[in-house]
């Protein structure tokens, strides 16, 4: 007895100290006996096991695995374009609806407060992100007071932001990124609250406050009130700064945010885990619920659509007094049940941006791990003192700017934030998994599979699809006005390397696009009233934190 009471001691006291180096951070190498996180031995750090895969706001978790990409159900139109695909995809977090206006609003609101319009240095940075709200104009139609009220009013706040192009939406996901993690390091007390510090521009880069900490809210260091703590060292002053720099290592930042791409959308849409029997998958999805019909089979709400679509010509809605989808434009977000990942409107009410660039068919040569078409692969750019290069640091942030086909000027980078530069032939040299920077047309033969694709064979082109060269090439001297001039560069098809897929069926839609796996395609540059957007972003660490599910039987 008196042996049984020792050994358990002596196993109470081991868990002891185990859970104490957890929590503290501080464990020895299995393979060399060096302690982590103690100046004594180097202050080789190591972070902890579970850091950093907390649910983000605002999200939830899809666990990959094995799905059919592609219309696997009533293909009526033999449409290649979706050729089914066994495909793998990894664990990611996604948003549980789409980016609505309100959250977007607060996107705005923060750059024009980064970025005033009024200084000459920034007058283009604001425009860039606002939607384009004359999306929702038709020749013939009195669609106006949409023009003017679906952004900002209150009573569409909830709703998902539209009249956003590609590009404005991967601009968002880059903010976030760092809105979140500007948050955590004031909550977790890193930094002071510079919201409160009114003559502190209040810009934040998570790359730029990783790499060259010094370079952010105006060289000003006295914001930074601790990095992490380390055992065996003094605290200094009061107000100085305490502990080492905090580091991706760490956990304590949060992972990039992006846009999904098309494989993770379409798996996340179809949720087949309803749908699962043992490790098989039971009959086919059409829609993002499970069930064959788009209606509503509960007595309560029997008949109502489970989407909100177009439900035939001049019809949105349904008749007056019986509105079988609730309404006649996009609707707040969660109005309709969540599929079986807790994904909301998934079908139906907004299509939606994913990262790929278009092409009319998924090679069977594709990578079916992951897979994802548009890959352009960087390095930060380093200067000659061996520093990262900051965009525009000189001359208080000047911002240099590119023109868009459409005339929109854009910024090429934040000012403040690190330029990356893309990968060079050294980069890549004597690898097997990838030979060149810009991967998005290769392996599709593109230009190269069109014998004539330089010739015109109509002998006109119409204007629509040039580019404007210069927005001050021509001005009228009578009125001032600025008009564009279109260049005269060749042009054989609206498919490049600048047209971006979007996925799921809108508002105003027809039934056969609220099908996941059917897709379409738009120039990056351009947005309309129907295509929002929902950011994801990637997980870490094991593919699931729960037991290996049983099987579901219904």
């Amino acid at each position: 007895m008196r042996n049984v009471f020792k050994i358990s001691l002596v196993v109470l006291s081991v868990l002891a100290l185990a859970s104490c180096g957890s929590k503290s951070g501080s464990s020895d190498s299995k393979l060399t006996g060096w302690t982590f996180n103690n100046p004594k031995f180097g202050n080789y750090f190591k972070g902890g096991e579970l850091a950093g895969q907390e649910i983000p706001l605002g999200m939830v978790a899809v666990e990959g695995g094995s799905f059919t990409m592609g219309a696997v159900q009533d293909d009526v139109m033999f449409d290649w374009n979706t050729t089914p695909k066994q495909i793998h995809v990894r664990s990611f977090y996604m948003d549980e609806t789409e980016v609505t206006n309100a959250e977007y609003f607060l996107y705005v609101q923060h750059i024009k407060d980064v970025f005033p319009p009024s200084e000459e240095n920034y007058k283009h940075i604001y425009s860039s992100v606002l939607p384009d709200t004359l999306v929702w104009r038709k020749s013939l139609g009195n669609t106006d007071i949409l023009s003017e009220n679906y952004l900002r009013h209150p009573a569409y706040a909830d709703y998902p932001v539209v009249g956003v192009s590609w590009l404005q939406a991967n601009k968002y996901c880059k903010w976030r990124t760092d809105a979140v993690n500007l948050k955590r390091l004031i909550d977790k007390g890193h930094i002071k609250n510079i919201f409160a510090n009114d003559s502190l521009r209040n810009f934040f880069d998570t790359d730029v406050f990783l790499a060259d900490s010094g370079s952010l809210f105006d060289g000003d260091s006295t914001v930074y009130k601790k990095g992490v703590r380390m055992r065996g060292v003094a605290s200094k002053g009061r107000d100085s700064f305490q502990g080492r720099k905090i580091t991706k290592q760490d956990g304590i930042l949060q992972e990039n945010y992006r846009l999904p791409t098309e494989a993770e959308w379409e798996f996340a849409a179809k949720a087949n885990v309803e749908n699962r029997e043992y490790n098989n998958i039971r009959g086919r999805k059409k829609y993002a619920w499970d069930g064959k019909y788009s209606r509503e089979k509960g007595r309560k709400l029997k008949g109502d659509q489970l989407a909100n679509f177009k439900q035939g010509q001049g019809n949105y809605s349904g008749i007056s007094g019986w509105s079988s989808d609730g309404a006649d434009i996009p609707i707040k977000v969660k109005s309709y049940p969540p599929n079986g990942f807790g994904l909301y409107e998934m079908s139906g009410n907004v299509s939606e941006w994913v990262a790929d660039v278009y092409r009319p068919v998924i090679d069977n040569d594709a990578n079916d791990f992951n897979y994802y078409r548009g890959n352009i692969f960087t390095k930060k750019m380093i200067g000659e003192d061996g520093k990262v290069v900051i965009a525009n640091s000189s001359n208080r942030g000047q911002a240099a700017y590119d023109t868009l086909p459409n005339g929109r000027i854009v910024p090429k980078e934040l000012p403040g934030s690190i330029k990356y530069t893309p990968i060079t032939k050294a980069d890549s040299r004597l690898r097997r998994n990838f030979t060149r920077s810009n991967n998005t047309d290769i392996g599709d033969g593109d230009l190269n599979s069109s014998r004539f694709f330089e010739e015109d064979e109509l002998g006109t082109k119409p204007s629509m699809y040039n580019s404007p060269k210069d927005p001050k090439t021509f001005t009228d001297p009578e009125t001032g006005e600025t008009y564009f001039v279109n260049d005269a560069k060749k042009r054989t098809t609206l498919i490049s390397n600048k047209t971006r897929v979007y996925k799921g069926g809108a508002w105003s839609d027809r039934e056969y696009w609220l099908d996941p796996a059917q897709r379409r395609f738009l120039p990056e540059y351009m947005a309309t009233n129907h295509i929002g957007f929902r950011c994801v972003t990637d997980n870490v660490g094991p593919i699931s934190s729960k037991k290996k599910a049983r099987h579901t039987v219904r």
